[in-house]
């Protein structure tokens, strides 16, 4: 199979049979991850897609996290993602039968060579027009850079649902482009907790509005979650963090408003990109 018809785009539903039943041929490993992640195709019935495997057994334990969780909080943000409507997240499954056991495995997104930043460094007094500085910061040679992001309302989309997940590392580098002209979130392992843990670089929304849509999104969740969505969430996250995501939304509907970066937690994860 070609490079073209790899990133062909598929339905969502093909994705996940693939993901869940497709025979698995590793390509690699990202040695760039913290936890053991690999990168492979599956293959079913004559279709073949990239796709991410994380191995439970490839964890490395967390002192906040308990041990052999981040695989299932992996499929919980796409759960969550897909109740949402907006498919923030790529299609995501715990896979039963992997290289190294059970694990989460979620479709690989290739980025478009041309695709700009969304999120980046910038020298200080070059911050592009419309965007929000975040933090500042200084190279080796002392020049005054800043941490900004677009003004992208994909990005607030996105945002919106960290805060929901209650995302402990969103850094730069977890946002990839579609080939589609849409963004994705990826690396969602340190999710869910039922302390307040949102640590991202998508502050440029903090205090402010919540985009237009994203009420009858969160009704529509607060639905989901007393319903079908808490019980496919139950079976990857306990009774507590389930009840403190509904919490969350809860929060968010009466709030209307982002909410501010907490003075108890760091805001901004390191490294932020």
């Amino acid at each position: 199979m070609t490079e073209a018809q790899l990133r062909t785009p598929l339905e969502t539903e093909t994705a996940l049979r693939l993901l869940r039943d497709g025979e698995f041929e590793l390509e690699g490993r990202l040695v760039d991850a913290s936890n053991t992640t690999l990168r492979g195709f599956v293959t079913l019935d004559g279709q073949t897609a990239r796709c991410v495997y994380k191995p439970v057994r490839g964890e490395r334990p967390l002192w906040d996290f308990p041990d052999g969780t981040l695989a299932g909080r992996e499929v919980s943000a796409y759960l969550v993602s897909a109740a949402t409507g907006w498919d923030l997240v790529p299609p995501t499954v715990l896979r039963e039968r992997g290289p190294l056991g059970a694990g989460a495995c979620q479709l690989w997104i290739d980025e478009p060579p041309e695709a700009a930043a969304l999120v980046d460094f910038v020298p200080a007094d070059e911050v592009p027009a419309g965007w929000f500085p975040i933090a500042a910061a200084r190279d080796d040679d002392g020049a005054a850079y800043a941490l900004a992001h677009a003004d992208d309302p994909r990005l607030a989309r996105l945002a919106l649902l960290d805060v929901v997940i209650n995302n402990a590392d969103r850094k730069g580098g977890h946002v990839i482009h579609g080939g589609d002209d849409r963004i994705y979130g990826v690396d969602h392992g340190v999710s869910f907790h039922t302390d307040p843990k949102l640590r991202t670089v998508l502050w440029g929304w903090a205090g402010r509005p919540l985009p237009a849509q994203a009420q009858p999104v969160l009704a529509a969740l607060a639905e989901g979650l007393a319903g079908s969505l808490g019980e496919a969430l139950a079976t990857h996250l306990t009774v507590a963090e389930v009840g403190a995501l509904a919490e969350r939304v809860q929060q968010l509907r009466e709030a209307a408003t982002f909410p501010l970066p907490s003075p108890q937690w760091p805001a901004i994860p390191w490294p932020p990109i």
